[in-house]
C-alpha cells in the first residue's frame, strides 16, 4: 500500500474492525443493502464505463458496478486488508472478471488522472482526516464530466441502532459518540458540510439528497444486540466498563430492541445522504 494519512483509521480497519467485517461481511450487506438501488440508480453506470469504488469493503458495491459496466471495469479501493482479501475470494467464487481491488488510502493513493466515467461510494467517504483534500484526489481521477454517486451517514438521531445504542448512556460511556462534524461515521451529517468540500474540492452541480433504509440486523433482539455490541464501537465501548456493566448493558440493549422484530427478522431504519456531482474541466 502506498502513503497513508489517515492512520488510525488504517490501524481500526486493519485491526479488529476489518476483521469484524469481513467475518461478518454477510451481516453488513443484510444491514446496508437498502442503500444500494438508491446508490447505482444515482450513479447511473452505464456499459462500457470504468467504475471506481471508494471505501469497497468485502466489494458487494463494486461486483454490483462491474456487473452493471460490463464490458467496462470496477474497480474497488479500500484501506482495510481483511476486507479486501475477502472481496477477492469472493469476487474469484463468483467469477466476475471485470473487477480489481487497491490496498490504499483514497485522501492520497496515486490514482490514474481520468481513468475512470463514475465514482461510488456506500459510507466509505466519512473518515477522512481532510475530506477536501480526499474528494479532490478522487476528482483528478476522473475524466472531465466524470460523476459521483456517494452515500454518508446523515443525522445520527435518524438511526434507530444508535438510538438503542444511546439509551445505555448510563451505563456506557458514549460522551461525543454520534456527534456531527466530529470524526467519525457521522462527520459528514450535515448536508452543507459534505456539499461544500465536495465543491472546494472541484466539483459542480452538487446535490445531496436525504434518503432512508431499513436494514436487517439480526433474526431476533438478542441476536441484534450481540452484534451490535461486538461490532468496533460497540467493543470499544464494552471494554471500558466492567463485567457487570457490560452484561447490564447487553440485557438493556436487547429489550430496547425487541419491539423491532417483526416477520422473523429485527429491521432498523438508517438514514443517509446520498451525494451527487460532477468533475469540472
Amino acid at each position: 500500500m502506498h502513503g497513508i494519512a489517515n492512520t488510525a483509521q488504517a490501524q481500526a480497519w486493519n485491526g479488529h474492525e476489518g476483521s469484524h467485517w469481513a467475518a461478518h461481511q454477510d451481516r453488513w450487506d443484510a444491514v446496508n443493502a437498502g442503500f444500494n438501488q438508491p446508490l447505482l440508480h444515482a450513479a447511473a453506470i452505464g456499459a462500457g464505463e470504468r467504475v471506481l469504488d471508494i471505501g469497497c469493503g468485502a466489494g458487494t458495491t463494486t461486483q454490483l458496478a462491474a456487473r452493471a459496466a460490463a464490458p467496462g471495469h470496477a474497480l474497488g479501493l479500500d484501506l482495510s486488508a481483511p476486507m479486501l482479501e475477502r472481496a477477492r475470494t469472493r469476487t474469484a467464487r463468483d467469477g466476475i472478471p471485470n473487477i480489481s481491488f487497491e490496498h490504499g488510502d483514497a485522501q492520497v493513493h496515486p490514482l490514474t488522472p481520468g481513468a475512470f466515467d463514475v465514482a461510488i461510494s456506500r459510507f466509505g467517504i466519512m473518515f477522512f482526516d481532510d475530506p477536501v483534500a480526499a474528494f479532490a484526489n478522487i476528482a483528478t481521477a476522473l475524466r472531465p464530466g466524470g460523476r459521483i454517486a456517494f452515500l454518508s451517514a446523515a443525522e445520527p438521531e435518524g438511526n434507530q441502532w444508535l438510538r438503542a445504542l444511546t439509551a445505555l448512556d448510563d451505563i456506557l460511556p458514549m460522551r461525543g459518540f454520534g456527534a456531527p462534524g466530529a470524526p467519525g461515521m457521522f462527520s459528514l451529517a450535515d448536508a452543507g458540510t459534505a456539499t461544500a468540500a465536495l465543491t472546494e474540492a472541484g466539483f459542480q452541480d452538487v446535490r445531496a439528497e436525504h434518503v432512508q433504509a431499513y436494514g436487517t440486523w439480526g433474526r431476533d433482539a438478542r441476536e441484534a444486540a450481540h452484534f451490535l455490541l461486538d461490532s468496533g464501537p460497540g467493543r470499544h465501548l464494552l471494554e471500558q466498563v466492567g463485567p457487570d456493566d457490560q452484561e447490564r448493558a447487553r440485557s438493556r440493549l436487547v429489550e430496547r430492541l425487541r419491539p423491532y422484530r417483526t416477520d422473523g427478522a429485527l429491521r432498523l431504519r438508517s438514514t443517509a445522504w446520498l451525494l451527487t456531482a460532477t468533475r469540472t474541466g
